[in-house]
């Protein structure tokens, strides 16, 4: 099983077209055929295959180079070489193709399933081509285009809704884990989260899908820890969650940390909705502190929050919902889940 990687760089390289080939016609009775050179084939292309199966890139750092077949060259009797195969690389969605010199993005692989990356050559033309009434045996055919190479950076950015940003040990996982299926490690220590973590939470009918990423340490934003590789994870957010610890003592200058770090690295970051959220309520002094960071913070949604307090889950998942920007159908709401009766449908009698 391969670990979690979030970029590489590897080489890929397409096909050589083949090259058009030098024939004549030699048959009993012909012995002056005309040219009956075939045309090369086509090299292989370089191709991006998305694949939903995938978590991570780690498999690119096992194979560097990507090379597609070269096209075949052609033959007498006009026959064309054959095709050279293209080479598929597998890669999770989220995916982005950057230039490994300058770092700028290439191409986004984001909602699609399969992208030609590198076209191969095209095959040269063979010398039946090249006839003319004046020049009826041409002794020359055209050689196949050379393939395109290039190193290349793949990096995979987390595909999320809403993004949870927090100090290690803030109960981010804790969180992940109460409203979705995910099983992310919780323990009572620090940096227990090591990679990225995705979860659905279903509500209205819709999935909303949460991401749980390290804790960011002060400085994240100029690379201390693993900083850059955190923070670039909720590029792609639509809102953001600020988990403040209320059992630690620097509770009320935390958002004000966490929001730094944001906007040193990305200002499009600091502008996404966000919520703040308070958690473990259910501590000593908790309840206390939450009041001053609630008034500190009077023109933005606080929130309290407890693992082992289910009733303080549905104002949370309201907030997940306004942040994702999803629409929602007026109707009962039961734990995530629409619940609809039609007054007007007939109903069998089961006695």
């Amino acid at each position: 099983m391969f670990g979690f990687s979030d970029e590489t760089y590897i080489d890929v390289q397409s096909g050589d077209g083949g090259a058009g080939c030098v024939s004549f016609r030699r048959e009993k009775f012909v012995p002056k055929g005309g040219p009956d050179g075939g045309d090369g084939g086509r090299g292989g292309d370089v191709v991006f295959g998305v694949k939903d199966n995938l978590r991570t890139l780690g498999h690119l750092k096992m194979v560097r180079v990507y090379r597609a077949e070269n096209g075949r060259g052609g033959q007498g009797a006009r026959m064309y070489g054959r095709d050279g195969k293209d080479v598929e690389i597998p890669v999770p969605p989220g995916t982005v193709i950057k230039n490994a010199e300058t770092g700028e993005i290439i191409k986004d692989l984001t909602g699609l399933d399969r992208f030609v990356f590198l076209k191969g050559g095209k095959g040269g033309l063979g010398n039946w081509h090249f006839r003319t009434s004046t020049h009826q045996t041409p002794r020359f055919a055209q050689p196949g285009e050379k393939g395109q190479a290039m190193r290349i950076g793949v990096e995979l950015l987390v595909i999320a809704d809403i993004g949870f940003v927090g100090f290690p040990n803030a109960g981010k996982s804790s969180l992940l884990n109460l409203l979705t299926n995910a099983r992310s490690k919780v323990a009572g220590y620090p940096f227990t989260t090591k990679i990225p973590q995705l979860g659905v939470l279903r509500m209205y009918d819709q999935d909303i899908v949460l991401a749980d990423i390290p804790g960011i340490l002060e400085g994240a934003s100029e690379g201390l820890g693993m900083g850059l590789k955190l923070l670039r994870h909720i590029s792609r957010t639509k809102g953001l969650a600020y988990l403040v610890d209320l059992s630690d003592e620097n509770y009320l200058t935390s958002f004000d940390k966490l929001y730094t770090e944001l906007k040193e690295y990305s200002e499009d970051l600091v502008n996404k909705p966000y919520v703040i959220i308070g958690t473990k309520i259910d501590e000593d002094e908790a309840e206390e502190r939450f009041s001053k960071l609630k008034e500190k913070y009077k023109d933005v949604e606080v929130l309290p929050l407890s693992i082992y307090m289910d009733e303080l889950l549905e104002p949370v998942k309201k907030a997940f919902v306004k942040l994702s920007g999803i629409l929602v159908d007026k109707k009962e709401d039961n734990g995530g889940f629409t619940s609809v009766m039609n007054m007007d449908a007939e109903y069998r009698d089961e006695n």
